[in-house]
């Protein structure tokens, strides 16, 4: 059990930290609202109306959110890899290469399908 006790630490300090930045945002901000201040800002952009249902965005937007996603999650999984290179030896590189390759496909297809195209 106290090899647990690191991370409990951690999540209650974390915890602590969230409810205290919350509570320090209700307590310090503004408390007036004027109609400024409730209006969309769109940096310097003056607002477009939307339609009523909220209209359609693009599927590029979420074809470059599911990359980012893809590529965040290839980097996590690196670093542990790249940390216990040496004790892993053969079979990890042979596990990493084949997890690289995995990725390198999906982004090639994704690249042959002009997902990566914001032209068009």
């Amino acid at each position: 059990m106290s090899a647990y006790l690191p991370i409990l630490v951690l999540g209650l300090l974390s915890f602590g930290f969230a409810i205290f930045s919350v509570v320090a945002g209700a307590l310090t901000g503004p408390k007036r609202y004027n109609r400024a201040r409730l209006s969309a800002y769109e940096c310097g952009i003056e607002a477009t109306p939307q339609p009523a249902g909220g209209g359609r965005f693009p599927v590029k937007y979420y074809l470059t959110a599911m990359l980012f996603i893809v590529f965040d999650i290839e980097i996590v999984f690196l670093y542990p890899w790249a940390v216990t290179f040496d004790r892993l030896a053969l079979f990890g590189l042979i596990e990493m290469v084949m997890f690289i390759a995995t990725v390198l496909v999906a982004y090639a297809y994704v690249w042959r399908r002009g997902g990566l195209e914001w032209d068009n």
